[in-house]
């Protein structure tokens, strides 16, 4: 009887324990359950990874998202205006404020965008050769959740051998449980915290790479990935690669990679000419992020990259091409929802809010990646305009579950919150994103004005 009486409680404790262990699990911080055995890992998942972006019905009228615009955007009427978080690295030197319900503004800081560099009579783009190779750069291993910055410096060491990512990740993301630092921050650091330049364009493409490297210019792109090996269980993840070299009789460039390093024996960097990412991978991963990429140059280079993007400098016409081209693609992929996420994205840009949000809506209804919002805030923008302040706050409770490590998810559901007349609710969400980001200004400036 003794014995019974010891042995309940210890079943009941295993018990409570086993049920526990996937709750404390993703409380912790990811950087130490990775230290786990690999069991333990897959039970800090979150509870519905495989489908955790809330569907929603296939909506009428996609096919007319495929059709050839008549004009650049189409205004939609009594839309409130759009808190967008791009960056204004390159933009003339203003303050940009945006009202929103309850008096919310969200304000950019004040920022003196960099002189425009002389052009030299002599920049001009050389011939493509078959294969060419960039040297000079310095692999850097990522810390935890320290793609973006890990990159970044790998990048900047090709004019600087000693920039490290803590030089970058301090400005960058301040919190290391930051899950994502977006390309138009990292633009940003290089323009206002270096004296090189940086450019961020999407609408990409194999022979632009090409050029990019073949003319001596650092080129970053930003993928997804099925983490190869062991690493397959975690799922998809958005990554930034360094493009290092091509060969066009091999079909596949070399890449410098922050996470499996320079070989393909991850975590290792015993073949240093880099990880190879074959044309084909690029064209099926490349897409998940509009096909973006951030460029790296000099000031004195300035007419070398005009003359290589060519047309595409300007922002309107490099989002109508884009939106040719991912029309293009969805007709021969119809059940591809990265490509009608980025037709979500082209319209948002565009400022057309209905045919954005009809486009998000059908990728929510093919299925993302539960990570997709950890990358991409179209939706939030979208559903924003649109008035859709309900589908913003459910977007973004999801992404933050188990997660909450994402001051732009904090932001946007303080802006839906305050135009549903939560005022306290919008106060907590400001808070939580000015105090998990210092550096993010849209939210301390919501958060003033509401004040």
């Amino acid at each position: 009887m003794s014995k019974i009486k010891v042995f309940l409680p210890l079943l009941l404790l295993l018990i409570v324990l086993i049920w526990a262990v996937p709750s404390i699990l993703r409380a912790m911080p990811d950087r130490y359950v990775m230290r786990l055995p690999e069991p333990l890992q897959k039970l800090g998942l979150p509870e519905n990874e495989v489908a955790l972006l809330p569907t929603v019905a296939r909506p009428a009228g996609v096919q007319n998202l495929l059709l050839a615009e008549s004009s650049a955007a189409e205004s939609v009427e009594q839309e409130p205006a759009t808190p967008t978080l791009k960056s204004l690295a390159n933009a003339p030197a203003q303050e940009e404020s945006v009202a929103t319900p309850e008096g919310v503004t969200a304000v950019s800081e004040p920022v003196v965008a960099p002189p425009t560099p002389t052009p030299l009579p002599t920049a001009t783009a050389l011939p493509l050769p078959a294969a060419s190779r960039l040297h000079g750069f310095q692999h850097r291993f990522q810390t935890w959740n320290n793609c973006g910055p890990a990159t970044l410096a790998m990048a900047l060491t090709y004019f600087d051998p000693n920039v490290t990512q803590d030089d970058t990740a301090a400005v960058l993301k301040p919190n290391p449980e930051d899950r994502n630092v977006s390309p138009e921050e990292m633009v940003a650091y290089v323009n206002q915290e270096t004296p090189h330049r940086a450019l961020f364009r999407v609408d990409g493409n194999r022979e632009l790479l090409r050029r990019f490297v073949a003319n001596g210019l650092p080129v970053v792109v930003e993928i997804g990935i099925d983490p190869p090996g062991e690493y397959r269980w975690l799922g998809w993840y958005g990554h930034y690669l360094l493009i290092v070299a091509y060969d066009d009789q091999q079909e596949q460039f070399w890449v410098y990679d922050s996470w499996f390093g320079t070989s393909e024996e991850p975590l290792t960097n015993a073949h240093p000419d880099g990880r190879v990412l074959s044309y084909a991978d690029l064209e099926t991963y490349w897409p998940h992020f509009n096909r973006n990429y951030i460029l790296l140059y000099e000031p004195q280079q300035q007419a070398l990259v005009e003359s290589i993007i060519g047309e595409e400098m300007d922002d309107n016409i490099m989002w109508q091409n884009a939106l040719q081209n991912v029309q293009q693609e969805t007709i021969a992929e119809p059940d591809n929802a990265f490509y009608w996420f980025n037709l979500g994205t082209i319209y948002n840009a565009l400022e057309n809010t209905g045919k954005a949000a009809t486009a998000f809506d059908q990728a929510r209804s093919i299925g993302l990646p539960w990570r997709m919002l950890w990358y991409q805030f179209g939706p939030y923008e979208t559903y924003y305009r649109a008035g859709r302040y309900e589908d913003v706050v459910l977007l973004a409770d999801v992404t933050l579950k188990d997660r909450p490590y994402f001051e732009e998810s904090y932001y946007y559901k303080g802006l839906a919150l305050a135009a549903l007349g939560d005022k306290a609710g919008a106060q907590e969400n400001f808070e939580k994103a000015a105090s998990f980001n210092p550096n993010f200004l849209p939210a301390l400036s919501a958060l003033q004005t509401l004040q």
